[in-house]
C-alpha cells in the first residue's frame, strides 16, 4: 500500500510523506558514499596511483550504487526531480572523465530549493563539497534535510525581512562532511568548473545551531552562576523553541551583509583585510538581528525576545571560546560585545558570579550596534587604510591589543608605503587575546564545546531527558 501511495503521489508532483532516510535506499546511499569519500584527494579528485586506491573499475562500481540509490529515492521527492537527473549526469560524467576533479555545476543549477520553501519539504542533496568549520576538502556527501519555514517567519520575509534567497533548513540524515562543526549549507562550497554569475541560494541548519547554542549555554550558566529569567530559562530547555528564534537571526543577520551604509563590498569577495574587519561585519549583522527582535518583541512576535537571548547567550559564552586563537573574528566579536556590556555595567562578574541587568541589556546592546554603525556611514568617506584604523579604534576601545602588537602602536609603527593588503601581514595571528575571564572560561568549556562536534537536535533531546 506504501508503495501505491507514493507512486501516486509521484504522478501528481505532489511530494510524499514518507521520510527519505527510513527508505532502504538510504543507508545504501550513504554507504556508497562513505566508501568513496577516502579515495579522494583533497580536490575531490581519485588518485589510482596513491596507496589503497581502489582499481578504476571498483570506483565505477561503487559509484554505480550512488546513483542507483538516488534514483531509487527520487520519486520521493519529484520537487527535486530536475536535480536528481542532472546529479546522475554529473556523476557518471566523473566517471567518464576519469574521475577527476569533479563538476557539479549542471546539478547546482537545477538545485532550486529557496523556489518552494514550504515548511516541513524534504530535500536529498548530493555533491562534491567542503563543508564550512567542518571538512575542508571537496568530498562526496549526501544530506537529507528538511525545510524550516513556519507562516509567522513566511509572513515576515514578505513583509518586513526580504530575503528570497534564505533557506532555513534541519538536519534529517548525513555523511561524515557533516559529522562536523558545520551548520551551512552552501553553493559556494560545491565542486564546479565555473562559479555562477549569481548564487541562488544559502541554506542554515538551525537546528544545529539551536542545539549547540543550548548545550553551551546550560553549561555557561551553571559555570557562571546566571539567574536566568524564567521565561528564558524555558526557552533554552526547549530545543523547536531555539530553532524558531535561529531561523529568524539567521534570516536578518544573513541579509543584513548587503543593507545599510556599507564602506565596502558586504562579504568582502576577493579582499584581504584585517581579521578584525570580518569580527565588526559579523557582529554587525548579529546585532542588527538584535535591533530588530526587540522592535519584535514590542509588536507582540514572541520570537523577538528569545532572539535577543541567543545572541546575546551564544555571542558572550560560545562565540568567544570556539575555536582556534588565528584570526577568530567570531570569538573577537563576542568578546567585543562582552566588554561593551561589562564597561558599561549590565554584565558584572562579582563574587564569582555573572550578574546581568535584563532591563538594560537591550538598550546598550542596541547602543553598540548604533557605534558600529556610525563607523560604518563614516567609512564611506575614508580612505581604506584610514577606516581600519578607525574600525582598530573602536575595537581597543574595549578589548587590548596584543603588548606586541605594531597597530596598536598606531600608523608610525608600519611603513606606510605598502598597499593596505600588505599591512595585513603586520596584524598578529591573535591581535587581541582572551581577557583573564575568558581564559579560564575557555578551560572550563573546552568538554562542552568539543562535545557539540556533529551534534543533532536528537542529542540535545537525548542530553535533556
Amino acid at each position: 500500500m506504501t508503495e501505491i501511495l507514493v507512486q501516486d503521489a509521484t504522478a501528481s508532483g505532489i511530494a510524499t510523506d514518507q521520510r527519505v532516510v527510513d527508505h532502504p535506499a538510504w543507508p545504501a546511499l550513504k554507504s556508497a558514499v562513505e566508501e568513496i569519500r577516502p579515495w579522494q584527494s583533497k580536490d575531490g579528485s581519485i588518485d589510482f596511483e596513491a596507496e589503497g586506491a581502489p582499481s578504476p573499475k571498483a570506483a565505477r562500481s561503487t559509484l554505480d550504487r550512488v546513483i542507483a540509490a538516488v534514483e531509487e529515492l527520487s520519486p520521493l521527492l519529484p520537487h527535486d526531480a530536475a536535480y536528481h537527473r542532472a546529479l546522475a549526469a554529473d556523476l557518471r560524467r566523473w566517471a567518464a572523465d576519469g574521475f577527476g576533479v569533479p563538476d557539479f555545476l549542471d546539478s547546482l543549477l537545477a538545485f532550486q530549493p529557496a523556489k518552494d520553501r514550504t515548511d516541513g519539504l524534504q530535500h536529498l542533496v548530493v555533491f562534491a563539497m567542503y563543508t564550512q568549520n567542518g571538512n575542508p576538502d571537496r568530498n562526496l556527501e549526501a544530506v537529507v534535510l528538511r525545510m524550516v519555514w513556519p507562516e509567522w517567519l513566511a509572513e515576515l520575509e514578505a513583509t518586513r525581512y526580504d530575503n528570497p534567497l534564505f533557506c532555513g533548513i534541519t538536519f534529517e540524515d548525513f555523511t561524515s562532511g557533516y559529522d562536523t562543526n558545520s551548520a551551512v549549507l552552501f553553493p559556494e562550497t560545491i565542486a564546479v568548473r565555473e562559479a555562477p554569475e549569481r548564487f541562488s541560494w544559502g541554506g542554515i541548519f538551525c537546528d544545529r545551531e539551536a542545539a549547540r547554542f543550548r548545550r553551551v549555554t546550560e553549561a555557561s550558566v551553571e559555570l557562571l552562576g546566571v539567574e536566568l529569567p524564567d521565561d528564558i530559562r524555558d526557552m533554552v530547555a526547549d530545543q523547536q523553541r531555539c530553532e524558531q528564534a535561529f531561523v529568524l537571526w539567521d534570516m536578518v543577520h544573513d541579509r543584513t551583509h548587503s543593507h545599510g551604509d556599507l564602506p565596502f563590498d558586504p562579504f568582502m569577495i576577493k579582499q584581504r583585510q584585517p581579521f578584525w574587519m570580518y569580527g565588526l561585519e559579523e557582529l554587525r549583522c548579529d546585532l542588527t538581528a538584535f535591533k530588530e527582535a526587540v522592535k519584535l518583541e514590542a509588536d507582540g512576535f514572541a520570537q523577538g525576545r528569545d532572539v535577543q537571548y541567543a545572541v546575546l547567550f551564544d555571542r558572550m559564552f560560545r562565540f568567544p571560546v570556539t575555536g582556534e586563537r588565528v584570526r577568530n573574528y567570531d570569538g573577537l566579536g563576542g568578546q567585543l560585545l562582552f566588554a561593551y556590556l561589562h564597561k558599561h555595567d549590565v554584565v558584572r562578574w562579582t563574587d564569582n558570579t555573572l550578574k546581568i541587568d535584563w532591563d538594560r541589556a537591550p538598550q546598550i546592546t542596541n547602543q553598540l550596534c548604533a557605534e558600529i554603525e556610525k563607523l560604518y556611514r563614516d567609512g564611506i568617506d575614508r580612505p581604506k587604510l584610514v577606516h581600519w584604523f578607525a574600525a582598530y579604534d573602536l575595537v581597543s576601545t574595549y578589548l587590548a591589543p596584543h603588548p606586541g602588537s605594531r597597530w596598536a602602536k598606531g600608523p608610525d609603527a608600519l611603513d606606510l608605503s605598502q598597499p593596505p593588503r600588505k599591512l595585513v601581514d603586520d596584524v598578529l595571528p591573535d591581535e587581541f587575546p582572551l581577557s583573564m575571564f575568558y581564559e579560564a572560561l575557555s578551560k572550563k568549556l573546552k568538554n562542552v564545546i568539543a562535545s557539540t562536534k556533529g551534534i543533532t537536535a536528537a542529542d540535545a533531546e537525548q542530553a535533556a531527558a
